[in-house]
């Protein structure tokens, strides 16, 4: 059988890349079902967009690509940071100190083999006559 890549990203998560890539790291090079009960069972806040994530994967594997759900496998996971935002907080005798909101790209890609194709049976013509009319040709 032939094996076929499938993509999907998350951009602009408001979470830091380095809170997020720790809860990746527990699911690389992973199968996918196993991944998303580990995610479902992990008590960070970046669980859940992960988890989605991995799930629209999946959904675009098997609708999209063609592939089998059972043996489909994480083959990637980075994460890398977006674009942050500048802000600044209020502190004594009327200065402000800068800091940053970090954002994050999350991107997977999804290993798995490629259904067979089905094969088209012909099947029989209808009969496209009425009664009392008949086939002009």
């Amino acid at each position: 059988m032939s094996e076929s890549t499938v993509k999907a990203s998350l951009r602009d998560l408001r979470m830091t890349p380095r809170k997020v890539s720790l809860v990746a790291a527990l699911v690389r090079g992973r199968s996918v079902d196993d991944a998303l009960v580990i995610l479902s069972h992990t008590p960070r806040r970046a669980a859940k967009p992960l988890a989605k994530l991995i799930a629209s994967a999946r959904a675009n594997a098997i609708n999209n690509h063609g592939l089998k759900p059972e043996n489909l496998r994480i083959e990637s996971i980075s994460v890398t940071a977006g674009p942050r935002l500048k802000r600044y907080r209020p502190v004594s005798r009327g200065r402000a100190h800068p800091f940053q909101k970090r954002n994050s790209h999350i991107f997977v890609t999804i290993t798995g083999e490629v259904k067979p194709a089905k094969k088209l049976e012909k099947t029989p013509e209808k009969k496209s006559e009425i009664k009392g009319e008949e086939k002009k040709s």
